[in-house]
């Protein structure tokens, strides 16, 4: 009664702060902005919430979660568009959406793969909310309980330790001692910013991806009709629809696993529970029900860790942990101290997510048709107002040129992730995590040392404690599961071999990382010792780890999936090379260093448009002309400034030149 007697207030003071007519139409924007994003496939919600990172700074906490919860929501909905009418998956997580929803759409049935699709994942995500509510409300009593063993033992459940190395970057957060980094540079002493990490990790690989193709994001896919009959179809299956929702719920809360792995558990269940097995591949409904059902309920269950532990479920949560961090007075911290502190706020963010799936789903109907000619324009259109917005939104992180050095050495990595599969989600979460993980190593080391002092039955009794012990056996667990299951499992989604040549030079540029990084740690003095544990730690496991994988390419054969190189996989569809390509981003950053960032992307546009697209001079400068007005005026609505070159060092320039 107790927990009830907590949780009732609470639940009603949500609802009264999300009920705010300018709490809606923060939402209302997040939604459409989430569905712009969701559109171009593999940018996804972790592109979009970096984009938002930087404004997120003291703004008003529920409208601030409103905002992005509806942006996160809508995400895995509107990425059924590229997978129906592209049969290019919108997101890791609707690879298998594909299968039958793009067979449907070339039978002239995309209206109705895409009504079933809203409909599953409208239910899916209400499944998602329901079992967050029902499960903060068993869990908080417990989580309440948690000290800093126990949180240790949760944040090294979602480690990736390639993304732990790139986080310790900077002032150890003990004594203050560098980490791969000088004074020299003063840039890198505060380390790297996640908003840079996510938009080069994620957003700037899949726009060169998009881009040196070439061409519209889809052929012509008239909708067709029967968008009654999709719903009718998810009624018929809502057992299904069930069934595959409680998956999405259960894998979202595991920490790291991934979209891509829960979309094929979803559809392979789909398949085995079918009495009729034939229509599957071909265009059978059924395998766009089951995926899309799991796909959305994932948000809930991904929220699970994220709000009880501040441990991210995903990529995207990773971001949204982050941000929660900028919003109001910065005195919301998602985790424990949340459910403790601010309940209200949890609450809000489970009506959001609710009212998010109920919104998305009704734009997504209505604005189908827009959406499909949207997918229709010529990409070489678009990458270059895309850019433009990620490199503004870069430099909102500390407004130096720097900023964009760092979006496009970041973007690099990224791009070779990519294309050799190594899983970016599970970089990111290590990147966000490797604070938190410092910080309760260094506390439980030294409450551990202090309780031993007193005795060793004490000190054994903290750092032991059953919960630990019981998440040392899952994180084995997962471990040991995570290994067997490798080889079946691709970080996202299958991807054909190369050659031994390629994926073997970027293990060991990795490897050569980690160990500079090692040696870096290793080198800090005794008396900043403690900043020197973590990292030196972190360095070993991963060089056992690249060691072990140098291994295992050594004797494996090149067509294992360990040599998985997708430029291989995209060679034909590629019709400019990657590094032609780079050199157009390349020039707008060297360009930006000599005369301000307004110059040159002018410059960037007109000749983009011009040479690139091929268009005339007059479209050319109409379109560069828009694009400077553009971000000229959301950088003046925001009050904000553009990254300064050495001509404003010489010469007084109005804004925005300046």
């Amino acid at each position: 009664m107790e927990v009830f007697a907590t949780a009732l207030p609470a639940l009603d003071a949500a609802f009264a702060m999300i009920l705010q007519p300018h709490v809606l139409g923060f939402l209302v924007l997040g939604v459409v902005m989430g569905l712009c994003i969701g559109v171009f496939p593999g940018l996804g919600g972790i592109a979009g919430l970096s984009l938002l990172l930087p404004f997120m700074f003291g703004m008003e906490p529920v409208t601030g979660l409103a905002l992005m919860i509806g942006m996160v929501a809508v995400v895995p909905t509107s990425d059924t568009f590229a997978s129906v009418l592209m049969g290019i998956p919108g997101s890791s997580a609707s690879q298998a959406t594909v299968l039958d929803g793009f067979p449907m759409a070339k039978k002239g049935q995309a209206a109705r793969a895409l009504s079933a699709a809203f409909a599953s994942s409208l239910f899916g995500g209400l499944v998602g909310a329901a079992f967050l509510t029902v499960f903060i409300l068993a869990a908080r009593p417990i989580v309440l309980l948690f000290q800093t063993p126990e949180l240790l033992m949760i944040t090294i459940f979602g480690l990736s330790m390639v993304g732990i190395l790139a986080g310790t970057i900077g002032e150890g957060a003990s004594s203050g001692a560098l980490r791969m980094s000088t004074y020299d540079m003063p840039y890198l002493v505060d380390g790297l910013k996640l908003v840079i990490v996510g938009l080069g990790i994620f957003a700037i690989p899949e726009i060169v991806a998009l881009l040196r193709r070439d061409k519209a994001i889809s052929d012509h896919t008239p909708l067709g009709g029967g968008w009654l009959e999709g719903v009718k179809d998810w009624w018929a299956n809502k057992w299904l629809s069930v069934r595959c929702s409680l998956i999405g719920v259960v894998v979202g809360v595991i920490p790291g696993l991934g979209g891509s792995v829960m979309d094929w558990i979803a559809y392979g269940h789909t398949v085995q529970t079918a009495k009729d097995k034939s229509g599957f591949g071909s265009g059978d409904v059924r395998g766009v029900i089951g995926p899309e059902s799991s796909n959305n309920a994932k948000e809930g269950g991904g929220l699970v860790p994220t709000l009880l532990f501040g441990i991210p479920g995903s990529g995207s949560m990773a971001i949204f942990i982050s941000a929660v961090a900028l919003l109001g007075t910065g005195s919301i911290e998602v985790g424990p101290s949340m459910l403790k502190n601010n309940l209200d706020f949890t609450y809000a963010i489970v009506w959001l997510l609710a009212l998010a799936n109920v919104v998305g789903t009704v734009i997504c109907i209505a604005a189908s048709g827009g959406i499909a000619k949207l997918t229709e324009i010529r990409f070489a259109l678009l990458a270059p107002f895309l850019f433009m917005i990620i490199a503004f939104a870069a430099f909102q992180s500390r407004q130096e040129i720097w900023d964009l050095v760092a979006l496009f050495g970041i973007g690099l990595l990224g791009i070779l992730m990519r294309r050799f599969d190594w899983s970016r989600p599970a970089f990111l979460i290590g990147f966000v995590l490797s604070a938190p993980a410092e910080r309760y190593t260094n506390q439980a080391y030294q409450i551990g040392a202090s309780r031993f002092r007193r005795g060793f039955e004490e000190g054994i009794e903290y750092v032991f404690s059953p919960i630990v012990i019981v998440l040392i056996i899952i994180t084995l667990l997962s471990v040991v599961i995570g290994l067997r299951q490798a080889k079946n499992i691709q970080a996202e989604g299958a991807v054909a071999s190369g050659s031994k040549r390629a994926p073997l030079i970027f293990l060991l540029a990795v490897t050569g990382y980690i160990a500079v990084a090692y040696w870096n740690s290793a080198i800090i003095p005794d008396f900043a010792r403690m900043d020197r544990v973590f990292p030196v730690f972190v360095a070993t496991v991963a060089l056992v780890g690249c060691a072990l994988l140098l291994v295992q390419m050594v004797r494996s054969d090149e067509t294992a999936p360990i040599f998985a190189d997708r430029e291989d996989e995209e060679a034909e569809e590629n019709v400019h090379g990657l590094w032609v390509t780079l050199g157009w981003f390349a020039s707008l950053l060297i360009a930006s260093a000599l005369v301000g960032f307004i110059l040159a992307l002018a410059g960037f546009l007109l000749l983009f448009i011009r040479i690139r697209a091929g268009k005339s001079w007059g479209y050319a400068v109409a379109y560069t002309a828009a694009g400077i007005a553009f971000i000229c005026g959301m950088a003046w609505t925001l009050n904000r400034d553009f990254p300064p070159g050495l001509l404003q060092d010489l010469v007084d320039l109005p804004w925005p030149l300046t």
